[in-house]
């Protein structure tokens, strides 16, 4: 019962964990570029959101974005950031997938547990990969954009793309050491159930002699 309610929280974790490394991914407001204080530039129309695909300005009546499409212009934490993002995001698809149907409330017909087990593992491997993709893109863009551009502030993305990578790693450890521990411990009553079967096997053991040749006396 322990085991099962692991799994299901770890399961939670790592769906809303890829949920929100696929919304720091899809959105613009990772960082807030300014020269002077964040009220000042609010007021000259200076307030700068940038992100993996584009830099906003920001006012008070205006939000006007443009998009980043010179590639190979771009600065080299840009480009990362938008791989491993993607990456990330393409890769919890299917591990969200794997990890629903390893659930202990989900049978695919006469599949064994172990299967289910293995299946957990590979689902709990690939959000940790997940998660090490928002970790690198979440610390290496902001500070990427500091040396750039200078004084800043953290945006709604960013933090979204934290939570989630935080989310991601608990997700995938939890569900990955519960499946290992789960699937060791079936193999321990397999093999104690082999065992127990060849110790029942074995042939009654012939009468002693000696006996019977007492009673022939």
């Amino acid at each position: 019962m322990a085991n099962s309610c692991l799994q299901l929280g770890g399961f939670l974790l790592s769906f809303l964990g890829w949920l929100g490394i696929v919304i720091a991914t899809s959105t613009t407001d990772w960082v807030n570029i300014c020269k002077y204080g964040l009220n000042t530039c609010k007021k000259m129309d200076e307030l700068e959101a940038r992100g993996p695909w584009a830099h906003c300005v920001i006012s008070t009546g205006l939000y006007h974005c443009v998009s980043l499409t010179q590639i190979l212009d771009l600065p080299a934490y840009i480009q990362t950031t938008r791989a491993l993002m993607i990456t990330g995001s393409i890769l919890g698809f299917p591990a969200v997938v794997m990890l629903l149907m390893s659930m202990p409330c989900i049978n695919l017909g006469s599949e064994p547990q172990s299967s289910k087990n293995k299946r957990a593992i590979l689902g709990g491997v690939l959000i940790l990969i997940v998660a090490i993709c928002g970790l690198v893109s979440t610390i290496w863009f902001p500070i990427g954009a500091h040396r750039e551009y200078g004084l800043m502030s953290f945006g709604f993305s960013l933090y979204s793309g934290w939570v989630g990578t935080i989310f991601s790693l608990l997700g995938g450890s939890i569900v990955t050491c519960s499946s290992d521990s789960s699937s060791s411990r079936s193999y321990q009553e397999n093999n104690h159930f082999y065992y127990s079967k060849q110790g029942g096997s074995n042939p009654p053991a012939a009468p002693s002699t000696n006996h019977a040749k007492s009673a022939h006396v």
